[in-house]
């Protein structure tokens, strides 16, 4: 049997081939502990050293700037509770917006609940974008940090994230970005994005899942995630998860190298794939949620007039694709995200996110616009 067409990426990536092939030794002959000092663990502790260059040089850092994670949500959970709770002194503050990951959200009804922060949700536009000029206005005395992710994981609208950083930067408030879904997408550089943390999470591209980092910019106080000895420069205690950190480091390197190549072959996909639908079921059918172009180049997420997304999907199991966020998957509610943007609830029941990658071809995006086209009429 055929296997159904994959356009999911935005909620995980396949391994890349090379990726695999640069974990396989560390589950062999270099198993060492990176903690030890004989042969073995050198060997392992050469290929966390490689990995964080590489990391670095994905995102303009600094290799001592970079810890590893078991993927976004703890790296999100690190910046957002280990900086709160180190600048408690300063203040209980903090900003974010409607639209921002679990991953954000949840740790900052954490901080609310248990520590008695108080957090500024700010709205957004109707393409999902944050108003730099709104965090302007909500920063206080005691805001401790803000944090706005870089690109919307469903409809792939990139935040002003350069402009916030520099308002952040001016009012000496601890900037922090989740950067998950654009992290080998666009270009990613923490100097020109003035951004103190940024998250990054394998699993997006092309790494396995359970790896992740941290950008902690050199300076930067928060308190350590894990206690026990002291790797990860002490802020992340346990044994390195030597095979998927080597992984990583190969998956950042493939993808700084390919950046210009996906960012125009992706793009041109996603544009045909969005114009066979409107010419397919009439441009009136079909909506384009998000920003038209401040958005990632393998994100199209539509609404389709007179469907619902959800059963839309389960009637064409051929496509392999998702109504928003895959930690939502299966409600049929609404995206919390679009009702943000102001989309009408009805429009928002219609949503079908459509995420491209590295793997996608012309054949499998004009195979997939027929069967969706076939199925709403």
């Amino acid at each position: 049997m055929k296997k159904p067409i994959y356009l999911d990426y935005n909620a995980t990536t396949p391994v890349d081939p090379a990726v695999l092939q640069a974990m396989l030794p560390f589950f062999k002959e270099h198993f060492g502990n990176p903690s030890s000092s004989h042969i073995y663990g050198r060997a392992a502790k050469e290929a966390i050293i490689k990995a964080r260059e590489q990391v670095a040089r994905l995102i303009g850092a600094q290799p001592n700037e970079i810890i590893f994670t078991s993927g976004g949500t703890e790296s999100n959970n690190h910046a957002i509770i280990g900086t709160a709770l180190a600048n408690m002194n300063k203040g209980k503050h903090i900003i974010t917006s409607e639209i921002e990951h679990p991953a954000v959200l949840k740790p900052l009804e954490y901080l609310q609940r248990r520590f008695s922060f108080e957090v500024t949700l700010l709205p957004v536009d109707k393409y999902g974008m944050v108003d730099p000029s709104d965090i302007a206005q909500a920063i206080r005395p005691q805001t401790v940090l803000i944090t706005i992710m870089h690109a919307n994981n469903e409809v792939g609208t990139i935040n002003p994230i350069e402009e916030i950083g520099k308002i952040a930067k001016q009012k000496g408030v601890i900037f922090h970005t989740d950067a998950a879904q654009s992290c080998g997408k666009i270009p990613v550089d923490v100097k020109d994005l003035n951004v103190d943390f940024l998250s990054l999470a394998g699993h997006k591209l092309y790494a396995p899942k359970g790896i992740g980092a941290l950008y902690i910019k050199n300076g930067t106080v928060l308190d350590k995630f894990m206690h026990g000895a002291g790797q990860e420069q002490g802020r992340r205690a346990g044994t390195e998860n030597v095979p998927y950190i080597a992984g990583l480091g190969c998956a950042c390197e493939i993808a700084a190298a390919g950046l210009q190549d996906y960012g125009r072959n992706v793009g041109l996909l996603r544009d045909r794939l969005y114009k066979n639908l409107a010419e397919g079921l009439g441009e009136d059918r079909v909506k384009l949620n998000g920003h038209p172009k401040k958005r990632l180049p393998n994100t199209l997420n539509i609404s389709i007039k007179g469907t619902v997304g959800e059963e839309l999907l389960k009637r064409i199991p051929r496509i392999a694709a998702s109504t928003g966020s895959a930690c939502h998957a299966g409600s049929t509610e609404p995206s919390a995200v679009l009702l943000a943007m102001g989309i009408p609830r009805e429009q928002a029941l219609g949503a079908l996110r459509l995420s491209l990658g590295r793997w996608s071809t012309q054949e499998e995006i004009d195979q997939a616009s027929k069967l969706i086209i076939q199925n709403v009429n």
